[in-house]
């Protein structure tokens, strides 16, 4: 499934996902780059996310921390794709989830939004609309 503006999201991979998850979005359409590829792996969270975020980059990880709000707060950042799966899920499993996820989001900003991809679920949370003056 090709992205309906191709390129329009840029991907950072955690370590924490498998190591074939960047290729497949990039065979899918999409710019993704691998935090072990980048030199980031077995760095801490706050500098995984800082890197993301200097590269305009949705993070894509399995890490529960990430979807914290009072640390990451929704609109502050280019995005996170949390997958919960089962640990013993197959790669393909894996990418095939996230990519019916964000095929499910076409044409839609990820920019400071959480989106959570468990099996059968996909919730996104964007930031609330500012007030008007």
């Amino acid at each position: 499934m090709l992205p309906s503006e191709p390129l329009r999201w840029s991907f950072l991979v955690d370590e924490d996902m498998p190591r074939s998850l960047a290729f497949t979005l990039r065979a899918s359409g999409y710019s993704a780059e691998d935090a072990r590829d980048a030199a980031l792996a077995e760095l801490t969270d706050a500098a995984l996310f800082a890197y993301a975020q200097a590269h305009g980059q949705v993070l894509v990880t399995g890490d529960t921390g990430f979807a914290n709000t009072l640390r990451y707060p929704l609109g502050t950042h280019a995005g996170i794709v949390m997958l919960r799966q089962a640990a013993d899920i197959a790669a393909p499993h894996v990418a095939q989830a996230l990519l019916n996820g964000l095929g499910a989001l076409a044409g839609h900003s990820l920019a400071g939004a959480l989106l959570v991809i468990e099996p059968g679920c996909l919730r996104l949370s964007r930031p609330a609309p500012p007030e008007p003056t």
